[in-house]
């Protein structure tokens, strides 16, 4: 089991101890993630899962967010020029949140336990409280966010000292409200969340912030169960999440260097992340032309992952300057994680999301629930890029009912029939830049789980024009890419990963991620 926080990885193995599936350990997991990780993910957000079983068959559940009927481009515009703003805090930017029915129906198909026994852990966390020292990337996050939550009463009153300022040490993050609503949910299922007092309440929230999510949005959700995207990289098998997810634009990037001779070039050398880089480049062009909800538009996922067109675009990946992505096709052709994987073979990755740091910026009254920003996600214009960089084309286009894309990647790397590497993680398109790196240290160098969490990492999105790389990033390797063209910007953590694995001896191995709170991991049942 591996988390972002210890005491959600405690909570996972709680239940794993209990007798719980690895599915129960994830819920449990992932629901205390995100009390500790009040930020990142929760109740007014959503989500996807991937489950493995022992028995080969695959499954994934999206419970990701929607844009509600009211959601008109037009909203968002209110002077004839896009407004970006509106999309990022406030009630406009709220999507119709997924979590609490894409959790009951993850529970109901795959749950051994009751769901009140799986959703304990993180009941208690909320209704006993946790020591904001214990977590120091939601104390960050807090005192990054202090104005937004200082405009909020509900924000105010859980996250900041009770004069307004920033917390000092040994404050404690008590969420009653959030524990009552979690019990209610492991209760009464998510029915009330959907049609009852609740669901009125999360409504006339929205609307008194100027949002448009209605009563009958919240009736309408459904989680949808979709078909799983299979690949292959170096003789392993690949399972991971499709479209809105971006499990094909990881797909696309291992499948770029496939034929690459990755250790002979080295780890960390020049050349291999100019590849690495112009992979990714590669793939996120694909993603911001391609890419969005597959109910609306028709993602060719099999056409840009064709064996032909890699090979042509592999052939433009020079090894003496930076290449131009191209997103042609020929005509046949900005969360938390938790991975879990059981002795049994089971596995299952949970990657749960309210978009940027606190969300929407308020909390629902009298429920502790902190509304998404998710429709953030879509591309509002042609050229206006999300808070993330991102420049998204038609196929992301806002529209009434529609998903937006997501960057979140939850994967699967069996090797056999032995899930070898369950990953995923956090950090808007970081996500899907980092599960690739992670595949390919385990999968091409025989990295162990944690050197290959551990190791530094580079990011290239393509738009902006620029390489980012981690400190750890070898200098000479650094000059070479600034002499091959690359702009190269320096940041302290790509995103954030966690991952777990059964080794060929069968036993269980994780590691999280020192980027987020590291620690939260757990070998075997307590």
């Amino acid at each position: 089991m591996a988390t972002e926080h210890p005491l959600a990885a405690a909570a996972g193995a709680e239940i794993l101890g209990a007798g719980g599936s690895a599915v129960d350990a994830a819920i449990a997991a992932a629901t205390a993630i995100c009390v500790v990780h009040a930020s990142s993910c929760g109740l007014g957000g959503g989500g996807f899962a991937l489950v493995h079983r022992a028995d080969g068959s695959d499954f994934a559940l999206d419970y990701r967010e929607q844009a509600p009927a009211a959601a008109r481009p037009e909203r968002f515009a209110p002077n004839g020029r896009p407004e970006p703003a509106l999309l990022r805090t406030g009630g406009l930017a709220v999507g119709v949140p997924g979590e609490a029915a894409g959790i009951t129906m993850l529970h109901r198909r795959f749950g051994r336990l009751p769901l009140a026994r799986v959703l304990a852990p993180a009941i208690r966390l909320a209704r006993d409280g946790f020591s904001l020292d214990a977590s120091p990337h939601l104390r960050r996050e807090v005192e990054r966010s202090i104005g937004l939550l200082a405009a909020d009463p509900g924000l105010r009153g859980v996250f900041l000292a009770p004069d307004g300022s920033l917390p000092g040490p040994g404050f404690r993050v008590v969420q009653p409200d959030l524990a009552r609503t979690l019990e209610g949910l492991a209760s009464r299922s998510a029915r009330e969340w959907q049609r009852g007092p609740l669901a009125e309440t999360i409504a006339r929230a929205v609307q008194a912030h100027g949002g448009v999510v209605s009563t009958a949005d919240l009736a309408r959700y459904r989680p949808v169960w979709r078909q799983p995207l299979h690949g292959s990289f170096r003789g392993h098998r690949i399972i991971t999440f499709p479209p809105p997810g971006s499990g094909g634009v990881v797909l696309e990037m291992l499948g770029l260097l496939r034929r690459d001779d990755l250790p002979a070039l080295g780890p960390g050398s020049a050349t291999t992340l100019h590849l690495l880089a112009a992979a990714m480049a590669q793939s996120f062009a694909d993603r911001a032309r391609w890419y969005g909800d597959p109910a609306f538009t028709a993602v060719p996922v099999g056409a840009l992952l064709a064996p032909p067109r890699l090979i042509a675009l592999r052939r433009g990946l020079s090894a003496v300057r930076v290449p131009t992505p191209r997103t042609t096709l020929t005509p046949d052709a900005g969360t938390a994680n938790v991975s879990v994987v059981d002795e049994d073979g089971n596995a299952a990755a949970i990657t749960t999301t309210i978009n940027t740091a606190f969300g929407a910026g308020f909390l629902v009254p009298g429920t502790g629930i902190i509304l998404n920003n998710e429709l953030d996600d879509f591309s509002l214009a042609p050229g206006v890029p999300n808070v993330y960089g991102l420049v998204g084309g038609e196929a992301n286009a806002l529209a009434p009912g529609k998903r937006p894309q997501s960057s979140m990647a939850p994967t699967i790397v069996l090797a056999g029939t032995r899930p070898e590497l369950v990953v995923g993680g956090s950090g808007g398109p970081l996500i899907i830049s980092a599960v690739a790196q992670v595949i390919v240290d385990v999968v091409a160098y025989g990295w162990d789980l944690a050197d290959a969490v551990r190791a530094p990492r580079v990011h290239d999105q393509g738009v902006p024009a620029v390489l980012v790389v981690e400190p750890g990033v070898d200098p000479g390797a650094r000059v070479a890419l600034e002499r091959l063209g690359h702009r190269i910007v320096e940041q302290p953590a790509l995103g954030a990963s966690s991952a777990v694995g059964l080794r060929v001896d069968g036993t269980p191995v994780a590691a999280a991620d020192a980027r987020k709170d590291g620690g939260g991991e757990i070998v075997g049942r307590p």
